[in-house]
């Protein structure tokens, strides 16, 4: 959160909640490109493409060195990515079970 924000925790959940039940409201991917490209600007919506390309080059078991010569991003993004991935919430690998699947139907 922003330090000159005077918002509550509660009113920082519920902000988020809005946020994320807009996401889910999406239903296709272009709905979430063309929402994402007008919530983001082109750098964050950047650094997210590339954050996920790291997921999917680290499910290949991939250097960090090697995934940073094929993307251009740092290695300490790549570690982070990496850290989230096996020790974070868990949705990156409910994302990836759930894209997996759909390529395989």
């Amino acid at each position: 959160m922003k330090p000159n924000r005077n918002d509550t925790a509660a009113d920082q959940a519920e902000a988020e909640e809005a946020l994320f039940r807009a996401l889910i409201s999406l239903e296709s991917t272009d709905e979430c490109r063309r929402f994402l490209k007008d919530l983001c600007t082109p750098a964050e919506l950047q650094a997210l493409v590339d954050r996920w390309q790291v997921v999917e080059l680290l499910q290949q078991e991939l250097p960090y060195r090697r995934i940073h010569d094929l993307t251009g991003v740092s290695v300490t993004t790549i570690g982070r990515v990496a850290r989230f991935l096996t020790s974070g919430f868990g949705g990156y690998q409910v994302a990836l079970d759930r894209t997996v699947s759909q390529h395989q139907d």
